[in-house]
């Protein structure tokens, strides 16, 4: 009773500042292994198939259209030429690349 409630509170406020701070931690540890983590694999995995595609290739871009490839551009280059019907090719940009649907065999 002759003790302030403002001089109680402050007696233990040096352990009290970093245990509020642990939940928060775990949070931010769990968000990494559950969302970040998994999420930068398949963007590596996504970039290593759009760099692997090659003539013949049939694929199926972003937009949902399914091609078979003609042409890579070239190395530097960051565009493919897709023909999607009998004499119809249209150029895209690798990146649109959502999926490689019959992979052709390398020429041996």
């Amino acid at each position: 009773m002759l003790v302030s409630p403002a001089y109680a509170q402050a007696a233990g406020g040096g352990a009290g500042a970093f245990g509020s701070f642990v939940p928060l931690i775990l949070i931010f540890a769990i968000m990494y292994f559950l969302l970040i983590r998994p999420q930068q694999k398949k963007v590596k995995e996504h970039a290593a198939m759009v760099e692997a595609v090659r003539r013949g290739d049939q694929i199926v871009t972003q937009g949902g259209m399914l091609g078979k490839v003609t042409k890579v551009m070239g190395d530097d280059s960051n565009e493919v030429e897709v023909e999607i019907a009998k004499d119809v090719k249209v150029r895209i940009i690798k990146g649109t690349i959502a999926n490689v649907i019959n992979k052709t065999e390398p020429a041996k």
